[in-house]
């Protein structure tokens, strides 16, 4: 009896340890996911000359929010998050549509060249015609300075369809069958069947979606000039550039800042790279865990068939 009682002990003692190391490595891990983004946090509304020197690693050193306000003071910033907000909302819906719709279209016997219309699709994830041919293609179509140069191109994703496919192929097929007993068509079937059942997998789809929609700007930097379309990433990549051009301008000038003092002494380079980056982060953060349970199921049913 004595030898059972400790080898029950023994038995726990192994299953505490075991939860502690876990709980510890989980805590680390946390950690380091969660400390970059509080380094930029503190670092934006530390003191800007102590940030520069790179002496704030735990906590806000001098707090204010002057970066802050002259982040939002930026000429253009309203005009810019709104079409930022635009390109993300629209854009990220027409995707997610898109590869439902084809996703679900490219698991039907019925349609016509099924098997070369998705390799048709599939190769473009690994062939591209380069900056300047698709630069040429967009300008022919009149896509230059158009607010539909941040949508078009990205409402066909071949990674998303694969990922829409597998997760409805994984569905029952019985589904499609009730429907098309009751004389539903293949659009009825999409939109009434088939549709409500993929919200895990739309989920994630719309995330990946919304934050490359989101953080983009290089479309902004090649296919736009007309400031009235430029994002907010675009804008606040412009401002600093201008920044480090003004750290520069005060390191060059020998001594004679006046014509520049003001605005050296109000900001750095590395406090309007935090805050800028705080800014561009913070909405995703926010969006994130609205769609966090359904992301998991979404991208483990849709990368695995079963």
């Amino acid at each position: 009896m004595s030898t059972v009682s400790a080898g029950v002990h023994s038995r726990r003692a192994g299953d505490m340890i075991f939860t502690i190391i876990n709980y510890g490595v989980f805590l680390l891990l946390v950690f380091l996911c969660a400390y970059p983004f509080y380094y930029l946090i503190i670092n934006s509304v530390s003191a800007n000359d102590v940030s520069a020197l790179g002496d704030v690693r735990w906590w806000p050193v001098g707090f204010h929010l002057n970066n802050y306000k002259e982040v939002f003071h930026l000429q253009g910033l309203p005009l810019a998050a709104v079409v930022s907000v635009g390109r993300t909302v629209i854009g990220t819906a027409a995707t997610v549509l898109a590869s439902a719709f084809l996703g679900f279209m490219f698991t039907q016997s019925k349609m016509w060249a099924r098997q070369f219309w998705y390799r048709f699709i599939i190769v473009t994830m690994y062939f591209s015609a380069g900056l300047i041919p698709v630069f040429i293609i967009m300008k022919t179509l009149g896509l230059t300075n158009n607010f539909w140069v941040y949508v078009l191109p990205f409402i066909v994703q071949p990674f998303f369809i694969i990922l829409v496919k597998t997760y409805v192929e994984s569905m029952p097929e019985s589904l499609q069958e009730a429907a098309e007993v009751d004389g539903a068509n293949i659009v009825q079937i999409f939109f009434r069947v088939y549709l409500p059942n993929m919200t895990p997998i739309l989920a994630t789809v719309a995330i990946f979606s919304a934050v490359a929609q989101w953080n983009s700007f290089q479309d902004t930097l090649i296919y736009i000039t007309d400031q009235s379309l430029y994002t907010l990433q675009y804008l606040l990549y412009m401002f600093i550039n201008q920044a480090n051009s003004l750290a520069q301008a005060a390191q060059n000038s020998g001594g004679d800042l006046s014509s520049i003092i003001s605005a050296a002494t109000s900001q750095t380079p590395t406090s309007i790279r935090m805050t800028v980056s705080v800014i561009v982060v913070l909405p995703i953060i926010f969006i994130y865990p609205l769609f966090q349970r359904f992301f998991v199921k979404g991208i483990m049913l849709g990368a695995v068939k079963g």
